[in-house]
């Protein structure tokens, strides 16, 4: 089966965040409702996109007549709160955003990529397993969130190129896991991960 559009008696907003398994950085999150008309050729998954692909998406989703909103949660505060606590809060941040550009929420429902999800307010939502690679508004929402965050950390590299962030995106690969053994943590890395597991990994 290969994506579509989400059946609803409601309008439909999909979300998705970037950068939950990552070691530093934020995890960033996209609320994405789609205008009925919206082209959605080429809409999938951002993982199975190009980079080159994800940005020229990035630019068509943002540009038409979509609704989007994009939240942030930066790695301190994951530290306090924890990954999946930090990734909602990202995911509310980012509907927050795009509440206010809409008349009445209430007539909408979320879906949500993923299996566990606290609710906003009074919205309904569903909850849906590998989403992003089945309904358009989340797989739009996935390629928001991961450019976005992608560029965070090619920012981020800017100042700590050691790390090689424009490359692994502040993911746990076997670079990243060596520079942290040979560097140190920076203070962009996720303290209250269990980081000597992670390197450990790599040996």
């Amino acid at each position: 089966m290969g994506i579509k559009k989400y059946k609803s008696n409601f309008l439909v907003c999909g979300c998705d965040e970037s950068g939950r398994g990552a070691l530093a950085g934020p995890v960033v999150a996209a609320a994405v409702i789609l205008n009925k008309d919206f082209e959605t050729k080429d809409i999938n998954d951002s993982k199975k996109l190009s980079s080159v692909k994800r940005s020229e998406l990035f630019k068509k989703i943002t540009s038409a007549e979509n609704l989007w909103g994009i939240g942030v949660v930066e790695n301190n505060e994951i530290d306090k709160l924890n990954i999946l606590n930090s990734s909602i809060l990202a995911m509310h941040k980012a509907i927050a955003v795009l509440e206010k550009k809409i008349n009445n929420f209430k007539n909408f429902e979320l879906i949500i990529d993923g299996n566990k999800f606290k609710k906003y307010k009074k919205v309904k939502h569903s909850c849906i397993i590998s989403g992003d690679s089945k309904f358009f508004s989340i797989a739009a929402a996935s390629i928001l969130a991961k450019f976005y965050r992608d560029n965070i950390m090619i920012n981020l590299d800017k100042k700590l190129p050691q790390y090689n962030w424009k490359c692994n995106k502040g993911y746990p690969t076997r670079q990243h896991r060596k520079t942290i053994i040979n560097f140190g943590v920076s203070k962009f890395h996720r303290k209250s991960f269990k980081m000597n597991n992670q390197l450990n990994l790599w040996v």
